[in-house]
């Protein structure tokens, strides 16, 4: 998977999100509870598992997503991006204002040993909070 170039760098703060409805617009938030909070290595180690999902093709769920996170810079301000992920459709939907168009919709491999890690990692999360 691609992030927005950058972002690693200078991400402070995910915000792990437990996704209960599509947004309410384009570019509006996923709503949901706000369910873990990463920052540090934490947060550098999830994005690089994030980049190291393998790319998927395309499975039709309609997007359903469950997980998404926030990330922000030092600032604490507007989110640099939002990712919903959809373990159905393999398909992760990503807006803000550091995601290019041609990165705003991806798909991974959601069986692949890196996508599998990572939804324990969220699922770790939730039972923490």
């Amino acid at each position: 998977m691609h992030l927005p170039a950058g972002v690693v760098d200078v991400t402070a703060l995910i915000e792990v999100v437990r996704i209960s409805a599509l947004p309410v617009g384009q570019g509006a938030p996923y709503p949901g509870a706000v369910v873990a909070h990463w920052a540090g290595s934490e947060a550098t180690d999830a994005l690089a598992s994030i980049e190291s999902l393998p790319g998927s093709e395309q499975h039709r769920c309609g997007f359903s997503p469950g997980w998404g996170l926030r990330a922000y810079d030092d600032s604490l301000g507007l989110a640099l991006f939002e990712a919903a992920f959809c373990f159905r459709c393999h398909e992760i939907r990503m807006h803000g204002p550091a995601v290019p168009p041609a990165s705003a919709t991806q798909f991974f491999d959601a069986d692949a040993p890196q996508a599998q890690a990572l939804l324990r990692l969220f699922r770790a999360s939730a039972a923490r909070g």
